[in-house]
């Protein structure tokens, strides 16, 4: 988990995030209560991390945050809900809103922010365990897509959003086919065939989807038969 510190800039350590973040400030109303909120929450990603997801229980969340089991139940029924909430809250944190010279630089940039994050976080390793058991459980099923997919697909639109108010892209350009061009091939690897994800295949996706749509502005519309 990312530390509640107030707005100031920091490289986070490689174990999580090898990029420089704006840590969001929470304030610090709820005292140990909140202290304790959060060390729940990163010993959820550590042993996740060390163990795997059936090597994570209540029992030894508590041991490592230094709490009683009663104060996890305050706030989560399972160890589901807690990697939830802790990715959720690393995900929002991680990717930062980059506002780039061009369309091009600025996907780059976010699709190796995504391989980084899926691949070489705590954040990511508890991404890939809960997509896992989403395949047999649809109450995680369903959580994964409110909690991660969805908030990931508006995160994944930005670039495409400020191309658009800077007058780059037509408005009425599908996004969403697009983004699937994009990111599909991203996920395709991390948790279907297991391939590295570097820079050089992010880019190359970007690459060629920004060739195959200069293609498509270069030719006239054609009509589609009634």
């Amino acid at each position: 988990m990312i530390s509640t510190l107030d707005a100031t800039l920091r490289l986070v350590n490689s174990r999580r995030y090898a990029v420089v973040v704006i840590a969001r400030h929470h304030g610090n109303r709820h005292g140990r209560s909140e202290e304790a909120r959060t060390a729940i929450l990163e010993a959820a990603d550590d042993l996740l991390v060390e163990r795997g997801f059936a090597g994570v229980t209540i029992e030894g969340i508590a041991a490592r945050a230094g709490v009683a089991k009663q104060t996890i139940y305050r706030w989560w029924t399972s160890k589901t809900d807690i990697l939830f909430d802790a990715l959720a809250e690393d995900a929002a944190a991680y990717f930062t809103a980059y506002d780039g010279d061009d369309f091009g630089s600025e996907l780059r940039r976010h699709l190796r922010q995504l391989a980084v994050f899926l691949t070489d976080t705590d954040a990511g390793a508890v991404c890939r365990a809960l997509a896992g058991q989403a395949q047999h459980d649809p109450g995680v099923a369903a959580r994964f897509r409110a909690d991660f997919v969805t908030p990931q697909r508006d995160r994944d639109r930005a670039p495409f959003r400020r191309a658009q108010g800077r007058g780059e892209l037509p408005d009425d350009i599908d996004v969403d086919v697009a983004l699937d061009q994009l990111v599909g091939p991203v996920y395709y690897r991390v948790l279907i065939t297991g391939q590295p994800v570097p820079p050089e295949f992010t880019d190359a996706l970007v690459d060629q989807y920004l060739s195959h749509a200069a293609r498509l502005k270069a030719l006239p519309r054609l009509s589609h038969p009634a």
